[in-house]
Parts: C-alpha cells; structure tokens; sequence
C-alpha cells in the first residue's frame, strides 16, 4: 500500500470522527468548527506518523497502527486541553474506542486481504 493512500484514510478517520462527533452536539457544520475540533486530533496523526515512520509500512497494524492511533489521541487530547477545549472523561474514551476500531480497522482489513491473496 501507498503511504499517501494510509495518510488519507487515517485523515478520513479523523474527520468522520469530527463530523460524527459535532452532529451528535448540534453544533452548527461550519469549515472553521470543523477545524477547529480536528486540528488537534491531526496534529496528533502527523505526530503518531513522525513517530511511527508511518511511511516505511503503513498498512501495519503493529506498530504504525497502534502508534499513529495512539498518539492521534493522546496528543489530540493535550493539545484540546491546551487550547482550552474540552477533555471530558466520556470524551476520551469515545475518541480511544473511535479511533482505534477506525485506524486500526482498516489496517487489519489491507492485513487480512493481502493475506487472502488480494493485492492491496
């Protein structure tokens, strides 16, 4: 697989999980609420990708997956935290649960494909 093609789903995760997410509060779509509740969670992917060398196997589930997932919630979290958003406990986990079954489930489904023969 393509880095580029594992950076724009891990991108989409992300911004499902923002669009998910301002829906289920009633708060208005706009570009700039949507920036400004995804830049954190996307600074947090590109840092999880710097940490990880995404790019070298970004398919891999362990450990670019887990990495990536990881930091995209740990760092997207301080981050909101910084700038004065909220971090609610029930938030965290939702944004743990979200975003691991979203980050990690597409890596495990190139896995299993590939595994089965299917040229990812």
């Amino acid at each position: 697989m393509r880095w580029a093609t594992a950076a724009v789903l891990d991108l989409c995760c992300v911004v499902v999980f923002v669009v998910i997410g301002r829906a289920s509060h009633d708060e208005a779509y706009s570009a700039a609420g949507l920036a400004s509740t995804a830049w954190p969670f996307l600074a947090g992917l590109a840092i999880g990708w710097a940490l990880t060398r995404a790019w070298r196997r970004p398919a891999a589930v362990i450990p670019t997956g887990v990495g990536v997932w990881l930091s995209a919630v740990v760092a997207g979290m301080v981050l909101r935290a910084l700038s004065g958003q909220g971090t609610a406990a029930a938030f965290v986990v939702v944004t743990l649960i979200f975003l691991g079954v979203t980050t990690l489930g597409w890596r495990a489904a190139v896995r299993r494909r590939t595994s089965a023969g299917t040229p990812a």
